[in-house]
């Protein structure tokens, strides 16, 4: 009971983070991706100019099931003319830090088709025996399901873990297609 109490306390905690604000947006690092599955590979920098929404995700990962998978699909649905125009890019990364066995590419190439994810999806970089791939440190996330959205100069102006105020998050998108390229 106590640890159920200590988890959801730190959920809690999570979710109440306050997203970057003013002034200390930091350039997004590159991603480290082993293969991509949906379509030829990019780098960010392939993507300066574009507003980019970037879903860490894993498949049996819960909140990325009923959340942000779900989230990117209902974004891909209200931006549709801006993805087509080329203005706003979804990506998905399967970072996967456990269960390593069973979430294989093997498993995610179906499991995509199942879910009707067909943006490109990137498999994280593990390196050596080390659990926690490449892009998720690069990212500093802290598990799955987070999403970051960066602006057209490649920089992080929103990143969070777990779940968060849609509407906001949506905003933003909204403002960042707005703003100019520096």
């Amino acid at each position: 009971m106590r640890n159920l109490t200590f988890v959801s306390l730190l959920f809690t905690m999570l979710l109440m983070t306050p997203p970057l604000t003013a002034g200390t947006y930091p350039m997004a690092p590159a991603l480290d991706v082993d293969e991509w599955i949906n379509g030829d590979g990019v780098t960010l920098d392939d993507l300066k100019g574009k507003v980019v929404v970037i879903d860490f995700f894993q498949m049996w990962c819960p909140g990325c099931n009923n959340f942000s998978i779900p989230l990117v699909a209902q974004w891909e649905q209200r931006f549709a003319e801006e993805i087509a125009a080329g203005q706003l890019v979804m990506l998905s990364i399967h970072t996967v830090f456990e269960g390593h066995d069973y979430q294989r590419t093997e498993r995610l190439i179906p499991y995509l088709k199942k879910k009707g994810i067909n943006h490109l999806v990137g498999v994280d970089r593990h390196q050596g025996n080390d659990p926690t791939p490449q892009t998720m440190k690069l990212f500093h996330t802290r598990g799955t399901p987070e999403i970051a959205i960066l602006d057209k100069q490649g920089r992080i102006r929103f990143q969070r873990f777990g779940g968060f105020d849609v509407k906001t998050a949506t905003t933003l998108i909204r403002d960042l297609l707005r703003e100019s390229v520096e």
